[in-house]
This record gives structure tokens, sequence and C-alpha cells, in this order.
């Protein structure tokens, strides 16, 4: 998919804060209607590289398309066609729910009905409770409904289930779903594996500011890594073994063991947890051998192209709009 037809695409995306690259030549496309998991351990590059879509921080390199436009120069007109959920976004003010989401409404041009979203995020029996009186999963549920109320072609989710209990966080799901059939773009981010591989078409694995693996939740990490392991206990320790065939190797282990099953025998299908874990551990590996073999000099933070970023973290997102600094951004 080209650049121009993506609703987000990302060649070669950079970000360097003097020595430290955050974000290293990542790459990578949205479709129209599709929903996309950034998938990634604290620290691997993946805010930054969301805040860079979303406006609020400049890139040092690499090019950047979201909805057509270049987020860095993204006017007013663009902002509107946004949905962001931020990972915690403080709206904790004397307004009450139905008050808070009443006034964000009048910012677009076709809202959504101010009580349905109320019921969709079950927030009916506190929407006249101002938002500071709320439980912290209560303040994220008008988080969640700040970003959709607006009818977002292009919706960012950032940790967007974080302080719901099992319930809520099912219910949600459905929502997303409702947003889905109505063709809406999603990019996911969260911790919760299991809501990436409910709800995501893709993912993509991002760790030390580089993409690991991208594709469906059934294709990462490719046919070996979902190879079954049959995993058993003896005096000599924990042993597994992975094989296309863990019934015959298990048949194999009670033979060898004199016709009684070996202990704590278990077959393991890895799902994505497990293949996410495996990829993140390698690449933890890969960078810390290449710390050690000096892969990349000290004070070396020129991108291709000759683009050179020293400035702190604080000045460059200052440089853009925030949620804290700027009404504007939230449309």
């Amino acid at each position: 998919m080209s650049i121009e037809n993506a609703v987000v695409g990302v060649r070669d995306l950079r970000k360097a804060y003097g020595a430290f690259r955050a974000v290293d030549g990542v790459s990578f496309d949205i479709a129209h209607g599709e929903t996309f998991a950034l998938l990634g351990p604290n620290g691997a590059g993946k805010s930054t590289t969301i805040e860079i879509l979303e406006g609020y921080r400049l890139r040092t390199s690499g090019e950047v398309s979201v909805l057509g436009e270049d987020p860095a120069a993204g006017r007013l007109e663009w902002k509107a066609r946004l949905g962001i959920v931020l990972q915690s976004a403080g709206e904790s003010g004397t307004a009450t729910v139905r008050e808070q989401l009443t006034q964000f409404a009048r910012y677009y041009p076709d809202p959504r009905d101010v009580d349905e979203l109320i019921a969709a995020v079950g927030l009916e029996q506190k929407a006249g409770t101002q938002i500071r009186r709320l439980s912290g999963g209560q303040q994220r549920r008008v988080d969640v409904a700040l970003g959709i109320i607006g009818r977002p072609e292009l919706l960012f989710l950032d940790e967007p289930t974080t302080g719901f209990d099992p319930e809520a966080r099912r219910a949600f799901w459905q929502l997303i779903r409702d947003l889905q059939s109505e063709g809406t773009t999603i990019l996911l981010t969260t911790h919760y594996l299991e809501e990436a591989a409910t709800l995501a078409d893709r993912v993509g694995v991002i760790a030390q500011g580089r993409m690991l693996d991208m594709g469906p939740v059934d294709d990462i990490g490719g046919a070996d890594a979902r190879i079954p392991i049959v995993r058993w206990r003896d005096s000599g320790g924990v042993h597994e073994a992975r094989t296309a065939e863990p019934a015959i190797e298990v048949a194999r282990l009670v033979e060898r063991n004199g016709g009684t099953e070996p202990d704590g025998v278990e077959i393991v299908r890895p799902g994505l947890e497990e293949i996410y874990l495996d990829l993140v551990a390698t690449a933890r590996a890969d960078a810390a051998r290449e710390a050690e073999a000096g892969a990349h000099p000290p004070g070396d933070t020129t991108a291709p192209g000759g683009n050179r970023d020293t400035r702190d973290p604080r000045a460059a997102a200052s440089a853009v709009p925030t949620p804290a600094a700027s009404e504007e951004a939230r449309r």
C-alpha cells in the first residue's frame, strides 16, 4: 500500500534525543476500517510513535501521513477528524459526566447522542456525578467517551481499558466492535494481549524503538513460533520439547517412564502472549549485544537524510499542542 492511500502511513520513522533513539526506523500502514494494535513493553517507542502521528511531537526524520496530511502541520479541520483516548487525560473537574460530554459534543458537526454514549460506556448511574468524584476506572470511561463523541474517522486508543474490571472490559470491546462496523479506523495500544487478539485485524510488535514483526494475529512470529511445546518435570528438573506431534511425544515420555505419566506434564500451544514475550526477549538480548559491540557509537544521532535532533523531550513536546495545554488538541 502506498503511503498516500493509507489512513496512516509511516516510512522509516525516527525520533532521537541526543544519543538515545526512541524510535529507530519504524514503518507500517493502516488501511481504512482496519484495527491495528501496536504492542510493546514500556519504553519500546509506542507512545512516541503515536504522539508523532497525533501531531503532539515532532519527528527527527522519516515520512508520516495521517488522513492524507503530515501531522506536524495538521490543521484544526484535520484534528476534528481524529479521536484520541490518551493513557490518562485527567478530566477531573467540577463538571458532571453529562455536562462534560455535552460541552465536547458542541465541538463537532455530527456528534454522538450524549445519553446513548453515556450508556455505551456504562455510566448511566453516574451521569449527574462530578467527574472528580468518580473512581479511577469510571474516569477512564469518561476519557473513552470524550474520544469517540465526535464520530472520528481515525481513533487512537492508548491503553483504553486500564482500570476496567473484566465485565466493563468486555462491554468496551463490544463498543469497539460497533465502531469497527461503522468503518472507524483504530490504532490501539494495550498491555492486555487478549484484548489485541480479540479486537485487532493486525498487530505490530515494537521494542527497542524497532518494529520486530507485523501481521495478522495468527501469523505473528511465523509458523515455527507456534509449534507446540511439551513440558514435564523429573528428578533432573523441568524439561521441554518443541514438536509438531505433542501427543506422540507425551506417549514416548510415558513409555520411557515405565508406563507412568511424568510429573507436571503439559502441552503448551503458543499464543500471542508467548510469541510476544519471545520476540521482546530476543530484541532485548540483541540490543545488549549491539551496545556491547558499540553498534551505535555514543553521540551518533544522525538519521538518514542528515537530520539531527538533539532537543530535550520536554522541549520537543512543547513545540506542538498537548492535551493539557490546548483544548484544540482534544478536537
